[in-house]
Parts: C-alpha cells; structure tokens; sequence
C-alpha cells in the first residue's frame, strides 16, 4: 500500500530543520507573508527545505529533496515592521513533482517519511549523555519533554547543537533509521578534526 501524497507549500531555507526542533524566522517577502497568514488562518503546516542552490530572498531557489514539515507555534512583531514567527518541525517528507506559482511559492506534492519507535542502543549510549551535557550548558533551556531513550529524538537533537555542516546535518535528516543516523554522529565526533570542514 503506498503513502497517498499531499500538496505542500515550501519554505527553502539555508538551515536544516528537524522533527521536534524549533526555528525562528524573519518573514518579509509577500510570498510568505501570504504563507503564514493562510497556515494560519487554517492552522495547517509548510514544509521547509535546505536550499541545494539559490538564495532565500528573492528569486526562486533549489530545495532539497527532503525535508521537515512546519507548524508555527508563535508571532511576533520585529522592527522595521517585519514579522516574526517561531516554527516546530513535524514529520519527514519528500517532495515529488515540484511547481512555482506566479508570486514565486514553491509547492510540492510530498511523500510523508514517518520515524519509527526505537529505543537507543547501548552501543550509543556515549551519545545521550553527550546530548544530556549540551542540553544543561546551552543557555536556551531544556525542551518541555527530555525523549532521551527515543532514538530519532536523540539524533536529531544532536544534529541541531553539534557544529556540523549543513550538508551534514541534511544527510542525517535523510537516514530513515534512527541507528544509522546514530551510527553517524558517532563517526563524526571521531573524526580528526584536521578533516573536519
């Protein structure tokens, strides 16, 4: 049985954007402006993308293929007039046949990648108390729930803080199994750092 497919509009972005992970943006351009006001008024969800190539502002640019469907949890008012919202990553997808609308919105029809229910290993167990370690000393606060024996919660929470690439951390977002994106982190935290880059 395949996954029926869902029109979604796309909000390409030069970050990487998880499942439970929290971003704020800046929104000036009436495309999404337009955006918002219609995920909000009816409480529906954008996806966002790492831009593969182009600029956020502007022109149409490139997303990647996969990304993180977005739900906006807040607004604020900036300066300059501009609108501030926060976003919360939802549920994994990937796109298909991709259109541009004459105001330059991208929509895609998008695939949805669900995470499975999997326990962390032992063999990662170096990993949660890393993710423990940085969660105490990163000045934004502890999440409202700590999901530390949930395997995708740990390895996505990692990417977020640990300062990787962002081709790295969209490489991780693509792994569908929570151990091999584990399995991931660990290599990367052992590589000499002369290699790093």
């Amino acid at each position: 049985m395949t996954t029926p497919e869902t029109l979604l509009p796309l909000f390409p972005l030069r970050t990487v954007l998880f499942p439970g992970g929290r971003l704020q943006l800046r929104i000036f351009e009436r495309r999404y402006l337009d955006l918002v006001r219609d995920c909000a008024r009816g409480g529906s969800v954008f996806g966002v993308c790492l831009i593969v190539d182009g600029d956020e502002a502007g022109g149409v640019a490139t997303p990647a293929a996969i990304g993180t469907s977005a739900r906006i949890v807040d607004f604020d008012h900036l300066p300059e007039g501009l609108l501030g919202i926060t976003i919360e990553g939802e549920t994994r997808f990937h796109t298909g046949v991709a259109r541009v609308r004459d105001n330059g919105l991208i929509t895609a029809s998008v695939r949805w990648l669900h995470d499975g229910a999997q326990a962390v290993s032992a063999e990662h167990g170096l990993l949660v108390r890393l993710l423990e370690t940085l969660l105490e000393n990163g000045g934004e606060g502890l999440p409202d729930a700590l999901q530390l024996d949930d395997a995708d919660w740990v390895s996505y929470r990692l990417a977020e803080r640990l300062p990787m690439q962002n081709a790295e951390r969209q490489a991780l977002l693509q792994l569908d199994d929570a151990g091999d994106r584990l399995d991931r982190l660990l290599a990367w935290l052992s590589r000499d750092p002369a290699q790093a880059g």
